[in-house]
Parts: C-alpha cells; sequence; structure tokens
C-alpha cells in the first residue's frame, strides 16, 4: 500500500514542476508573415531552377534506365561466368568487363537508337 501511496506522490510532484517550468517559459513571439500577389520579376531564374533539376533527375535515374531497358545486365552476368569458367578470377577487371558491356550493349541497341531518329 505505501509503495502504490509513494508512486502516486512522486507523479504528482512531476506534475507540478513540469506545469511550473511551462508556466515559467515566455510565449513564442509569432512570425511576421507577408503574402504579395503578382508578377515575379526573375521568372527566368525559376526556369533555369527547373531545368537544372530536370537534368540532375535524368542523370540520376540514367544507370537504372540503361539497367533496365537494355540487356547491360545480362551481358555482364555473362562475361562474369566466363572470366570464372576460364578460372581467372580477376583477370580482366571488374571496369574492363563493365567497359565491353557497355560497348556491347550499345552495338545490340544502335538499331532501336536509329529507329529512333
Amino acid at each position: 500500500m505505501q509503495h502504490k501511496l509513494f508512486i502516486v506522490m512522486i507523479s504528482v510532484m512531476l506534475l507540478l514542476l513540469s506545469v511550473s517550468a511551462f508556466a515559467a517559459t515566455p510565449p513564442l513571439p509569432l512570425p511576421n508573415v507577408s503574402l504579395n500577389i503578382g508578377g515575379n520579376a526573375d521568372q527566368g531564374k525559376a526556369a533555369t531552377v527547373v531545368q537544372l533539376l530536370l537534368i540532375l533527375t535524368v542523370l540520376s535515374l540514367a544507370p537504372a534506365i540503361l539497367l533496365m531497358l537494355t540487356s547491360f545486365t545480362r551481358i555482364l552476368i555473362v562475361l562474369s561466368l566466363l572470366r570464372h569458367a576460364l578460372g581467372t578470377q580477376q583477370m580482366p577487371s571488374n571496369q574492363i568487363v563493365i567497359g565491353l558491356a557497355l560497348f556491347l550493349t550499345f552495338f545490340i541497341m544502335s538499331p532501336n537508337l536509329a529507329a529512333g531518329q
């Protein structure tokens, strides 16, 4: 019984201390907000920012597009398996294998690129 009474007393003291701490703090000042309706003098600057954002988006998605829409991944896996089948674990380095896979991917996809133009 005394254990429960002790917990209740501590809870009441903590509640009173927290209420007094919140009452002692001054209220926060409201920020100044202004609303301007009308044209923007720097409209060209906004268009440049949007163009830059689109270019960065395309550049960041380019590797995913390369992997999803071409045979690059399949060629890379086959060349890696061929390297292991020949018994040379790291003889043609990964950079060379990726370069060969990119070259073969561009060679395979060139009819599609020519048809799109």
